[in-house]
């Protein structure tokens, strides 16, 4: 089932998450529902927060980035078999250099800036078996972590920008919250009258 996304202004966006078990209640079916919802919009991450659950839940496949002329072979074969979903996730360990891309976000459409993130990461996390692992990831997988991971500390990627920057977008901000705004997938806007 598809699921409106929330958008920028709502409240459970800023909520860090709260750990999940196994006993969940419909674990599997909401999963499900999250990836069905992000295919639908385009999208290489969606975190629990921007399907209105304040939850350590969020799932990532970077099929789509695969298709980027830019990279290189290696690069493409990463990235067009990575699919994971990622609960209770910590990051426990950021390295390497930091490097900019232009990043965007489903729950804030038409707007995309430049974010600085450290190229590696060291992450803690139980997949859908809730069997623990850590692994390490880096380039665009661990960028898109790091994007999908701040959604469930309460952490949206226009905070990571510089206040000038911040001032240049106010006005798509607001326009986000009141749902002045077009996107070819569901969404559930704050400050809408009538929601």
């Amino acid at each position: 089932m598809i699921l409106p996304i929330i958008g920028y202004g709502d409240p459970v966006l800023r909520k860090v998450g709260e750990e999940i078990s196994s006993d969940t209640p419909n674990l599997k079916e909401t999963i499900a529902n999250m990836y069905e919802t992000m295919y639908n919009a385009c999208g290489v991450g969606l975190a629990a927060p921007q399907v209105g659950m304040a939850v350590r839940l969020f799932v990532v496949d970077t099929t789509s980035f695969s298709e980027d002329e830019d990279l290189e072979d290696s690069e493409v074969k990463e990235l067009k078999g990575f699919k994971r979903t990622f609960i209770n996730a910590k990051i426990v360990k950021e390295e390497g250099e930091e490097w900019v891309f232009n990043e965007g976000c489903l729950s804030i459409p038409d707007v995309r800036e430049d974010v600085s993130r450290k190229e590696r990461i060291t992450v803690e996390y139980c997949e859908e078996d809730f069997v623990m692992k850590t692994e390490v990831f880096d380039g665009l997988i661990a960028r898109v972590i790091q994007h999908e991971y701040d959604h469930i500390e309460g952490i949206l990627f226009t905070d990571k920008i510089s206040s000038l920057k911040k001032r240049l977008i106010q006005k798509k901000l607001k326009n986000i919250m009141e749902g002045k705004t077009f996107q070819e997938y569901r969404m559930k806007f704050f400050g809408k009258k009538g929601r």
